[in-house]
């Protein structure tokens, strides 16, 4: 493809993100499990945990969080604030490829910390949130959700992205949380936050199509390339740059760009 001028990149992106950002993406991707919930509680709950185990094949991504969502009573937020000891033992089954039973419970724990005592999850990410992005507040995040006792096993299930991870998992749930463009994808359900804050979910699929497209240079998917990327897509739309992960992910899975 040859080299595009910023105004013909921003035009061919945009088109896409028209294409990718309706409902019909919905039925093959794993933010279909937030739609089943009406309450705020059970879509920001449903999500994060959708979210959490959101790699490898999709239609396995789909079948485990459903599975999941079973296992909480399609009640998650009930679930979460009122289980008992002898709930969370049947969640001891529940597996997602190296996502166990044992983090699944503790999982169900830091949240029940986080609602409980700080406000839930919303909150949590605004108190730490900075002006033109979240990246911090994700690793504070990751800070409180494992300062109740928990198993050391599980703190691998939560990015650091001031340990260099592109923290795709978190990052893809606060779009969903976040961007409010009344396509019917996203939510934006967290109107203490803007679309603005926002970083790209940057994965094999995204990072390669952004590579090939001028936006990226450097060759990993960690927080260092995000922060390139980041950079980048501000330039194209400072107020929605995410966006653009539409385009990206629809161009690299979709059409095999």
């Amino acid at each position: 493809m040859k080299k595009l001028t910023k105004t013909e990149l921003k035009d061919f992106l945009d088109t896409k993100v028209l294409q990718y950002n309706n409902p019909k993406f919905i039925e093959s991707d794993p933010i279909q499990i937030p739609h089943k919930f009406i309450k705020k509680e059970d879509i920001e709950i449903s999500g994060f945990l959708t979210a959490t185990i959101a790699w490898g094949n999709r239609k396995s991504i789909i079948n485990n969080a459903n599975k999941l969502m079973q296992l909480l009573d399609n009640s998650p937020y009930d679930f979460v604030l009122n289980h008992s000891e002898t709930d969370l033992q049947k969640l001891h089954p529940f597996v997602h490829r190296t996502f166990n039973g044992d983090d699944c419970i503790q999982f169900i724990k830091s949240l029940q910390h986080i609602y409980k005592k700080h406000g839930g999850l919303e909150n949590v990410f605004f108190n730490n949130a900075e002006k033109n992005t979240l990246q911090n507040s994700i690793s504070e995040f990751k800070r409180i959700f494992f300062e109740i006792e928990h198993l050391p096993r599980t703190q691998k299930h939560v990015s650091d992205p001031l340990k260099n991870s592109a923290a795709k998992r978190i990052n893809m749930y606060l779009r969903w949380m976040v961007r409010n463009d009344n396509t019917g994808v996203d939510f934006g359900i967290w109107q203490n936050l803007s679309p603005s804050q926002l970083s790209c979910p940057l994965d094999v699929h995204s990072g390669n199509v952004a590579r090939k497209l001028g936006l990226l240079k450097r060759k990993q998917n960690d927080g260092k390339a995000l922060a390139e990327l980041d950079k980048n897509l501000r330039k194209l739309d400072a107020k929605d740059p995410v966006k653009y992960d539409f385009a990206l992910f629809g161009l690299g899975v979709f059409e095999g760009f």
